[in-house]
């Protein structure tokens, strides 16, 4: 059986890329692409949030998808998507359980709050951009 030392980061990898997809796929293609910047704004006023709350949502979950796709900033990318993933679960918990219920169940958000949460506590794992090194940094300097 291989160490966790060795599966670890390739775990938090795929989780990484995983979260990071889905972020992208619902904030630029979905939020921007299919319903654009008027659409999005104008649902969540629909919904009773702020207008610019839709704004916010689509950039910021376009933003993490990409930071947690390039290994940039993982912790706070998947902390800071938290809010969105909260809200989300908040919008679509009366709509019921599974995501065939009428407006989408509330399970999908859910499991991703709990993705995210995972993933601020892993880290970027394997093949992550690091910008210490990125900006000049040394890291072995700093440790000792």
């Amino acid at each position: 059986m291989p160490s966790t030392q060795i599966t670890t980061p390739y775990a938090a990898l795929l989780l990484r890329l995983s979260l990071g997809a889905i972020l992208l796929a619902h904030g630029a293609w979905l939020k921007l692409g299919v319903f654009g910047l008027a659409g999005t704004m104008g649902y969540f006023g629909s919904i009773g949030y702020p207008p610019i709350f839709g704004a916010l949502v689509a950039f910021g979950e376009t933003a993490a998808g990409l930071a947690l796709i390039a290994g940039v900033l993982v912790r706070p990318a998947a902390l800071l998507a938290l809010p969105i993933m909260l809200g989300a679960t908040a919008a679509h918990a009366g709509n019921g359980w599974l995501f065939t219920a009428p407006n989408g169940g509330w399970e999908f958000p859910a499991f991703l709050t709990a993705a995210l949460l995972v993933q601020a506590g892993l880290g970027a794992g394997a093949h992550a951009l690091d910008l210490g090194r990125l900006l000049g940094g040394n890291r072995t300097a700093r440790a000792a």
